[in-house]
């Protein structure tokens, strides 16, 4: 029994020859060229699509598409674990909004315990408050022991209820109060031996008191070395806190005004209520 197969041009088969049993010649098959017997090989294209089934969709195995998957299951929780983070943060700055002052409210309790005026805390008027600072004077031919300052150069200023008097060098409070009182000078010695010295003073003239109180004073000596007789350069500086009434006048006396450096900036004396 024989079947018939078309085939294709471009996938040739060998010719088939059939021999008899006789004269052991082969003849040409009786079936036309186009039909073959039925035990021929299936078409190549056949094989081919049985092939290609075990590659999976596209080409891909279904191993690879798994992991493929996961990966961007992984990222997309990880997108999301993010936003959900933001999200919190968001949420706890709004929510921190009511309490952010409350250290600075908890804070403003002791110092109005040791007494800081509650107006020097809130956008208290500046321009009311009472200070001055002077700096030193160059002197060129009178020297008193009771210090001249210059009230308009450089840093100097007065402010509120003080005012520099040029005559004799004070700064007259014209207001009663806690004043904080600070003075520097500083001297040149040309010729410096053990025993220089000299001293810094800082007192008071008050009305109904004919005699100046002394409110700082310091003696300074022993700053020179042993055996030199070059120039030697040595301060002192006062401050304190003092009470002082209304029309006090403050001033400054060095025993050595002669002596006093020829700096504005070395030379100060100031005071301003606390």
């Amino acid at each position: 029994m024989a079947c018939t197969v078309n085939f294709e041009p471009n996938y040739p088969f060998p010719q088939v020859f059939l021999v008899d049993g006789g004269g052991g010649r082969p003849q040409d098959s009786a079936q036309p060229p186009n039909l073959i017997p039925c035990w021929s090989f299936p078409p190549a294209q056949e094989r081919m699509k049985g092939r290609g089934k075990s590659k999976g969709c596209m080409g891909i195995s279904p191993g690879l598409a798994l992991v493929v998957l996961f990966l961007f299951l992984l990222v997309f929780a990880a997108l999301g674990f993010e936003a959900f983070k933001i999200s919190r943060i968001e949420d706890q700055l709004r929510n921190s909004d009511g309490e952010v002052n409350q250290p600075a409210a908890e804070f403003s309790a002791p110092q109005k315990q040791i007494g800081l005026d509650e107006s020097g805390l809130y956008g208290q008027d500046k321009s009311k408050r009472v200070a001055a600072h002077v700096i030193g004077r160059i002197e060129e031919t009178e020297h008193p022991k009771t210090l001249r300052w210059d009230s308009k150069t450089g840093q100097a200023f007065t402010n509120g209820a003080v005012a520099y008097l040029t005559a004799d060098g004070a700064l007259q409070v014209n207001e009663t109060g806690t004043y904080h009182i600070y003075s520097r000078v500083e001297l040149i010695f040309k010729q410096c031996s053990p025993t220089s010295s000299f001293d810094h003073t800082v007192f008071v003239r008050r009305i109904a008191h004919t005699a100046p109180l002394t409110l700082m004073k310091a003696h300074r000596a022993g700053f020179c070395p042993q055996h030199t007789s070059y120039s030697w350069t040595t301060e002192s500086y006062l401050g304190s806190v003092q009470l002082l009434k209304k029309y006090d006048r403050v001033y400054v006396n060095v025993s050595h005004p002669k002596l006093l450096s020829h700096s504005h900036y070395g030379n100060f004396f100031g005071l301003y209520t606390i």
